[in-house]
């Protein structure tokens, strides 16, 4: 038996946790296909599936195509009141037989477990990422987590198989200081994953504001004491239940920015569509004052107005583009637009990833690139600070163009070209801003559909194989190591 690492918290972090307050909240979730199955739940939210809908999914259970097998089912009482005018945020949340349709996909996306030196922390740059919680206030048909939130056995780099675990404050702590200590003690670079600090981390899962208060923010106070510059929190709780975000959850935010001042604090939400935060008339149209300003929905703007008035602490707002959701110019342009009139940024749209059953999400790369380049038309250049991103195995790479003409002289080019760009490499990023140039496929939905079309490919993403040691970051230009 593998014996856990005690954690006792020093004097100032007692003093901060000491202070923390703990309401609790009432989300009204209904968890499940089983409510509308036997009829009950909340008798005015039974109709969220028609009678046919719930034919189609019954005769699913149990089998290959189990819609829960592949991701559990969880909607909150404040998601449903939108969804009623959204078929946007239907397609969200609500479960479909389409999306056991074609299985295929990745159990680990991204071979992101090649780079877990520690159970429920991943080290693949200067930043961490922690899986905090394996669970949401609701869940996205389309989840990147889908593997951590449906408790699926993931082939490893080492050649097991087992459950993602969460982190733990000793085990994490634990880990950072020694890798600090190590860069420190070697002139600012680690000796073997030739890594810098670990100085930022996101608190990940699932999503931590389903936490409390108290285990929030000690893990907000631990990283802070062992050595973290930065730490971001990565939600959608403000979608699904905005009200967590109240006057207890703030003072915590403001006496941990009070104890530890010099430590970064950013709030990565998710919208996916704008439905999700402005309010709509019963003919599902966005309400608007008598100046025209579009009326945002009274418990989520209030839960933004609070955090953005705070000038220490940012929000940034990052989304796939996602079929059948927000692949659509008008309904990014103004989410972009409204999110920065409220004082937040545009992060990053992302391409779908290769979770399992991806087709029945993802939107063809190129149009992706098209939607979101259409979208920002008409934006002024602070609305448009978000770029399109797609998880390769090396390192977040941007979408950086589509063209619709041929390259002279470059064969393979007549029907244009998708550029690629790396923009975060692990380890000591080597091939951060290295491009790889492709033949266009417009039906292309992830890497693998342009291998037959590759023409430049310096960033060799077309020429990658897994890193050995389990946990280490590939050193060299390679990234093979």
């Amino acid at each position: 038996m593998i014996k856990k690492l005690a954690y006792t918290p020093c004097e100032r972090e007692a003093e901060f946790l000491a202070g923390i307050e703990d309401p609790k909240h009432k989300r009204e979730i209904i968890n499940g296909l089983s409510p509308f199955f036997k009829e009950r739940a909340p008798e005015d939210m039974l109709s969220f599936y028609s009678d046919d809908e719930v034919t189609k999914l019954r005769v699913l259970k149990g089998g290959e195509r189990d819609v829960e097998a592949r991701m559990p089912v969880k909607i909150t009482r404040h998601y449903f009141e939108l969804a009623k005018k959204s078929p946007a945020i239907q397609r969200i949340v609500k479960a479909s037989p389409d999306e056991t349709q074609d299985l295929a996909g990745s159990e680990d996306p991204g071979y992101q477990m090649d780079y877990s030196p520690v159970e429920g922390l991943l080290h693949k740059y200067e930043m961490g990422l922690m899986y905090v919680v394996n669970t949401c206030s609701a869940h996205c048909r389309f989840c990147y987590r889908e593997e951590l939130i449906a408790r699926k056995d993931v082939l490893r780099q080492d050649g097991t198989v087992a459950k993602k675990g969460l982190a733990e404050i000793p085990e994490i702590t634990e880990y950072i200081r020694r890798h600090n200590d190590a860069v420190a003690q070697n002139g600012g670079i680690h000796p073997e994953g030739g890594r810098e600090k670990l100085r930022e981390i996101l608190l990940s899962g699932g999503d931590p504001m389903v936490l409390n208060n108290a285990k929030l923010g000690a893990w907000l106070a631990a990283l802070a004491e062992c050595g973290i510059e930065s730490i971001r929190i990565g939600t959608k709780e403000m979608a699904f239940y905005p009200q967590r975000f109240d006057d207890a959850f703030l003072a915590m935010l403001d006496r941990f920015h009070e104890t530890y001042p010099e430590v970064g604090l950013h709030m990565m939400i998710h919208f996916e569509h704008p439905d999700e935060f402005l309010q709509k008339d019963d003919d599902g149209n966005y309400i608007e004052n008598a100046q025209g300003f579009k009326l945002w929905v009274p418990e989520t703007g209030k839960a933004m107005r609070n955090l953005v008035s705070r000038g220490w602490l940012t929000v940034e707002n990052q989304t796939p583009i996602i079929k059948g959701i927000n692949d659509d110019p008008d309904a990014l342009r103004i989410m972009q637009r409204e999110i920065k009139r409220a004082g937040a940024e545009n992060h990053y749209f992302f391409c779908g990833r290769d979770i399992v059953a991806y087709r029945a999400f993802n939107v063809p790369i190129e149009t992706a690139w098209n939607i979101l380049n259409e979208s920002q038309k008409g934006l002024s250049g602070v609305e448009t600070h978000a770029r399109l991103s797609i998880t390769h195995y090396k390192g977040k790479t941007e979408v950086n163009a589509v063209t619709n003409k041929p390259i002279p002289g470059l064969a393979g080019s007549e029907n244009g070209v998708v550029i690629f760009k790396i923009l975060r490499n692990a380890g000591p990023a080597p091939d951060r801003g290295k491009v790889c140039i492709v033949g266009r496929n417009p039906n292309a939905l992830w890497f693998d559909d342009y291998e037959d079309r590759v023409l430049f490919d310096e960033a060799g993403l077309f020429d990658y194989s897994r890193v050995k040691k389990p946990g280490a970051a590939p050193v060299g230009s390679s990234a093979q190591q």
